[in-house]
């Protein structure tokens, strides 16, 4: 009668392993940061759904422009609303208007390499957040947009630890900074 009770417990406790490491292996897993994969855009990119009202403003806007091509407001209103609606080349286009305006807008240098990294150019992204920081040292979203494009784009864990070292140095409390603390923590023992 022994060995039966004996064999039973060796059977519950063998479940029971099976069941932990299961458990363990996924929560583990969840916590753990996606592994950086180059972002390809798709084949054929589907057009941007564009409102009557987005339309009506970008004309208004274009209108403008024909008047004034040198209103710097109306590049970078018209700029955003082509990134609003991922319309990227138009974007990429019209920032570029707008830096020949005021070649150190960070913002608007920044918005410029987000629109070349969902194009899928994310050397040229890298570059334009890049050009951005160095122009505005405080300018917190380049930095930011850096160390994304460096881990998600060309799966640089120690560049993108690096550039998020930066922009914490310029804004350490800011709403990005815990998450970016966790993430940069995950990298670390990866980057070993």
């Amino acid at each position: 009668m022994k060995k039966e009770y004996a064999f039973l417990f060796i059977l519950i406790a063998f479940v029971a392993g099976i069941v932990v490491g299961v458990i363990a292996t996924v929560l583990y897993e969840e916590k753990m940061p996606a592994l950086p994969s180059p972002i390809k855009p798709p084949a054929s990119f589907p057009a941007p759904a564009v409102t009557a009202d987005v339309q009506q403003q970008i004309s208004i806007l274009r209108g403008k422009l024909k008047e004034d091509p040198k209103n710097l407001k109306a590049l970078v209103e018209l700029g955003n609303l082509y990134f609003d609606t991922d319309q990227f080349d138009p974007a990429i286009r019209t920032y570029a208007r707008a830096l020949e305006l005021d070649p150190r807008n960070a913002d608007v240098r920044t918005d410029m390499g987000i629109m070349y990294r969902r194009k899928g150019d994310a050397d040229r992204a890298i570059a334009e957040f890049k050009k951005a920081a160095q122009d505005d040292p405080r300018h917190a979203n380049s930095r930011y947009n850096t160390g994304v494009a460096l881990l998600h784009d060309k799966g640089d864990i120690r560049g993108a630890i690096k550039a998020w070292e930066d922009y914490l140095k310029v804004e350490p409390a800011g709403p990005r900074a815990e998450n970016i603390r966790g993430q940069m923590e995950k990298m670390r023992s990866m980057a070993k």
